[in-house]
């Protein structure tokens, strides 16, 4: 079993050995983590990318600037077109699949351009025990994952991360918009900017991290165990906040807040048959 400094010694190594790095930049913990080595080993070969599109928040987009800029890295923003995907917005359980393609290949069109030799994401193990189809993409396309193929995991990520001195280090795990509606239901824009909003106001009332899932007139929110006494106590302006943006009804996930909590229907069908 390896150290976690032995981890972060081999990816130095790895890191060391690309020549030169095109990374697909979130501003989220796993990609800052990266950016970071990065920006040590290679600063003047690596080019951040970030994608702006409907699915993520403005934001997430402000962060992954100012985040670029302190480690002094060159970055990059570019329109991403999934929404304009038929197959991305009819929403199979394979949408990242398709929205993964759409991206990547336009950051290897733009790593062609610039003579970059390798283009990397911020996947860690973790991810490997999810339903996560752009996975299939990411093989597809040749793009690397160091943090995965090092062994490190998303709580290790957090802890180098602090040991490093990001900021990023206990920030909540962010999700594509997209995430939140289910399977077989269109993407539309006006459901991701309802989903937004809706989180937003969660957000200012002291539930961060939450996740406001759109089952079309029904609102399911999940937020931590810990955290539902208190929103039980702002029952009443959640309600009438979310009632205004469209929803008839208003629940809460005993659940509690889970990552990939839509791919649950998948597992079951699957136990099913």
């Amino acid at each position: 079993m390896k150290t976690l400094d032995e981890k972060l010694k081999n990816l130095r190594e790895k890191i060391r050995g690309y020549g030169s790095v095109l990374i697909t930049f979130s501003g989220g913990v796993d990609s800052t983590l990266l950016l970071k080595i990065l920006a040590e080993e290679l600063p003047s070969r690596t080019l951040a990318v970030t994608a702006i599109s409907d699915t993520f928040t403005l934001e997430e987009i402000e962060r992954a600037q100012k985040l670029a800029k302190e480690l002094g890295v060159e970055h990059l923003l570019i329109e991403s077109t999934e929404m304009t995907d038929q197959r991305f917005v009819s929403n199979p359980p394979e949408r990242c699949y398709y929205c993964k393609h759409i991206r990547f290949s336009k950051l290897k069109e733009i790593a062609r351009d610039r003579g970059i030799e390798n283009i990397v994401d911020g996947s860690n193990i973790d991810d490997l025990a999810d339903f996560r189809p752009g996975t299939k993409a990411v093989e597809e396309l040749g793009v690397k994952s160091p943090l995965q193929e090092v062994g490190l995991s998303k709580a290790e990520v957090r802890e180098l991360s602090r040991r490093l001195g990001l900021p990023t280090w206990n920030v909540p795990a962010v999700a594509c918009l997209a995430s939140r509606i289910p399977y077989g239901e269109t993407i539309t824009k006006d459901k991701l900017l309802t989903i937004k909003a809706g989180e937003d106001f969660l957000k200012s009332l002291g539930f961060s991290p939450c996740r406001l899932r759109h089952h079309g007139n029904l609102a399911r929110i999940e937020v931590p165990r810990d955290k539902f006494i208190n929103l039980i106590e702002h029952q009443e302006e959640i309600t009438n906040y979310l009632k205004n943006l469209g929803f008839t009804y208003i629940t809460l996930d005993i659940m509690g807040l889970r990552s990939g909590s839509m791919n649950e229907s998948l597992k079951h069908s699957c136990n099913e048959e």
